[in-house]
């Protein structure tokens, strides 16, 4: 053992020597060579660019605040920075996810296991996401799991998925017709609005005018914009006088009958583009007399219905609320860099800034930031529209439950058997 012991000394005595005489060589003919190690110039881009993928009613606004955000010449870590926004409704984003058309990578591979070209291909792939809402975002995250084996979405730390706007579906009804629907009906509610659809004397047996014809609903479109389910789902809350549904009560027959003789008062499902409320302010009543919309896209399209048709909107708030929260998401997975994730959280910290939340009001949307109330400003358009209904605190509110996917492909599913065709 002390012979062992003797032997072991004498090789680590051997050892030390070799370094120190390797270093005073080094030093002797001016080798300053740092060790070797991780070269981490090549994971320091020239410009880092985030790719934010944003939902359509807040795009306007988020894009808007990007612009003012790259004209202030961010960096980190000294290299610019520069975000690009690119606007996807919620659930085309989330069938694009869902069916990996982004290119997320493989279980267990890393960056440093990708060659050139395939490090290319990432650069166009999202370093966040905005959707409509936070439940996309889980069910987004439930399908990379799956794959995966691992969360590429948080719900908590630095990188959880943090509502930057809110916005809730609302009644839009032109005032000429609201009047007659409250003389004849007492309040605005789907249940209001499926017996104005299925009038047989349409207008004028409800007292209006003949001239109007038969009621006609505006409700988007739930292929172009996810606003569709969520007026669906609004109108399953008041038809069962709950805020938890579930796939047995949408397939329920009785409520299916109800709810496409509701749907049938909608004019073309066919011809609505994505952005239901404008075509509300662009083509008027040939659109529809009214119906369920997000409060910020009503909000925004008030001038232009006024302009055209000098018949203003009148807003209502159901007792059954949807809401849509526009979680600011980042991705976790290895497809961006540690640069790129940090950079898109600088910017969701912008948009949470009070100045950016009291810049949102002029588009309709109700701050996330607690510290910003709606009449903050006076290009605010809760004080410009607050004498046609628009209330800064919602009364006798039931927010709807978050669907999961099985409600979801349901809806869509009867949506495309019973109204589509």
């Amino acid at each position: 053992m002390e012979r062992s012991r003797w032997i072991f000394v004498g090789i680590l005595t051997v050892v030390l020597l070799i370094i120190g005489s390797s270093l005073i060589a080094r030093a002797l003919i001016g080798d300053t060579t740092p060790p070797q190690g991780p070269d981490l110039t090549l994971d320091r881009p020239d410009t880092i660019s985030v790719r934010v993928l944003t939902s359509l009613p807040v795009e306007p606004w988020v894009r808007s605040a990007a612009h003012a955000y790259n004209a202030t010449n961010p960096t980190l870590n000294g290299v610019p920075v520069e975000i690009e926004i690119v606007a996807m409704d919620g659930l085309t984003a989330l069938g694009q996810w869902d069916r990996n058309q982004f290119g997320a990578l493989g279980a267990g591979i890393r960056r440093d296991d990708l060659s050139a070209d395939e490090l290319a291909a990432l650069e166009d792939f999202p370093t966040a996401w905005i959707p409509d809402s936070r439940y996309l975002v889980e069910l987004a995250n439930a399908s990379y799991k799956e794959r995966l084996g691992r969360d590429v979405f948080l719900t908590d730390g630095e990188y959880r998925a943090r509502p930057i706007a809110i916005s809730l579906f609302t009644w839009g009804i032109y005032e000429s017709r609201a009047r007659v629907l409250e003389r004849e009906f007492g309040e605005i509610s789907w249940q209001t609005i499926h017996d104005a659809a299925i009038a047989p004397g349409g207008w004028p047996e409800l007292g209006g005018d003949p001239s109007w014809g038969y009621f006609k609903l505006v409700v988007p479109n739930p292929n172009k914009n996810a606003g569709g389910l969520a007026a669906m789902i609004a109108a399953g809350g008041e038809y069962y006088g709950r805020t938890d549904l579930g796939v047995a009560d949408f397939t329920n027959a009785q409520f299916q009958r109800w709810l496409n003789e509701l749907m049938g008062a909608v004019t073309d499902f066919s011809s609505a583009s994505a952005y239901t409320a404008e075509d509300f302010a662009l083509f008027g009543y040939s659109v529809g007399d009214g119906g369920q919309l997000l409060e910020s896209d009503l909000l925004q399209n008030m001038q232009g219905v006024l302009t055209r048709w000098d018949d203003p909107l009148n807003l209502y708030y159901p007792q059954y609320v949807t809401w849509f929260d526009f979680p600011f998401t980042v991705w976790v997975g290895p497809e961006t860099t540690a640069l790129q994730k940090n950079a898109a959280l600088e910017f969701q910290r912008f948009l949470l800034s009070e100045d950016q939340q009291k810049a949102a009001l002029a588009y309709g949307l109700r701050p996330a930031n607690p510290n910003v109330p709606v009449d903050a400003t006076a290009e605010s358009l809760f004080v410009r529209w607050r004498d046609q209904g628009v209330q800064p605190v919602v009364p006798r509110s039931d927010a709807m439950r978050s669907p999961n996917r099985e409600v979801l492909l349901t809806l869509l599913r009867w949506f495309e058997l019973n109204v589509t065709n």
